[in-house]
């Protein structure tokens, strides 16, 4: 592959309290939603809806393990990790997140994330359309247990529920 331009560095997030001294890092939630949707349609134009589900899924698992890395730091105890990623969501206006189950010798877990940023008060379009999300968790999931995970949405706010929830499983060898 050619010399990358935009090869994902956590530099790349800047320097916020230079960069924006009167805004600060705070944005409207339609200009996140805008700069998403619109990246999803010129890429589903490009390459179909398949694909783009994947990238999408891929940059999420990208944002996931760089925001373990650099927002939770290094964590062992389960506790804890979801304490603090729970706070940390919270905190940045990402979502509300709740375990409902966690079962951490099977690998398996479901959660849910509520006021997210990608659908909460989108209309219904019978189907799910967290799959960056999906990703996210994902990367989360990855950094903190050291194994591969799979991300599935399984409630969305645009199916009618009032919450995304997914399942989280450790992908067997």
């Amino acid at each position: 592959m050619a010399d990358r331009k935009y090869a994902f560095s956590w530099e790349l997030l800047g320097d916020i309290d230079l960069g924006r001294p009167n805004l600060g890092p705070m944005t409207r939630l339609e200009v996140y939603r805008l700069m998403q949707f619109a990246f999803r349609d010129v890429i589903e134009r490009e390459v179909g809806t398949q694909k783009t589900d994947e990238l999408f899924y891929q940059a999420g698992k990208l944002a996931g393990c760089e925001f373990y890395k650099h927002i939770l730091g290094n964590m062992t105890d389960f506790t804890e990790f979801v304490k603090r990623l729970q706070q940390m969501l919270k905190e940045m206006g990402i979502g509300i997140l709740r375990i409902e189950k966690a079962d951490l010798d099977a690998g398996s877990f479901i959660l849910t994330v509520s006021e997210d940023l990608d659908c909460s008060g989108l209309p219904e379009l019978d189907y799910e359309i967290c799959v960056y999300d999906e990703g996210f968790i994902a990367g989360l999931m990855e950094s903190y247990t050291g194994k591969a995970f799979r991300v599935k949405e399984i409630d969305c706010w645009c199916t009618g529920d009032r919450t995304c929830r997914f399942t989280a499983e450790v992908i067997k060898e």
